[in-house]
């Protein structure tokens, strides 16, 4: 099993709005992506100067299934979005 962490650290003048557009387009991607064993999303409730704003937890059966995820045009238009409003973004992917 393959383990996708996402993290978004939104600029100052990403509007709540944004960030719920954001996050909901991130949920319906399991519905339109196939292989994806679990899919979780969702805003910090902690609000510590170390915390990023978003965070994603996707799980794979393999790396042939985080790679159609990843190259899939519907990711690649949410990706984009969150490149747009992130001032940064963090990732790290490891097998379990």
């Amino acid at each position: 099993m393959l383990v996708h962490i996402v993290c978004w650290k939104y600029t100052p003048e990403t509007t709540p709005a944004q960030r719920e557009e954001h996050i909901a387009r991130l949920r319906v991607l399991p519905n339109i992506i196939p292989n994806i064993v679990s899919f979780e999303v969702g805003a910090d409730v902690l609000h510590l100067e170390r915390s990023f704003d978003t965070g994603l937890v996707v799980k794979y059966p393999d790396r042939a299934d985080l790679d159609l995820y990843t190259d899939h045009p519907e990711h690649q238009k949410v990706a984009a979005l969150g490149k747009e409003i992130a001032d940064k973004v963090v990732s790290v992917d490891f097998f379990v």
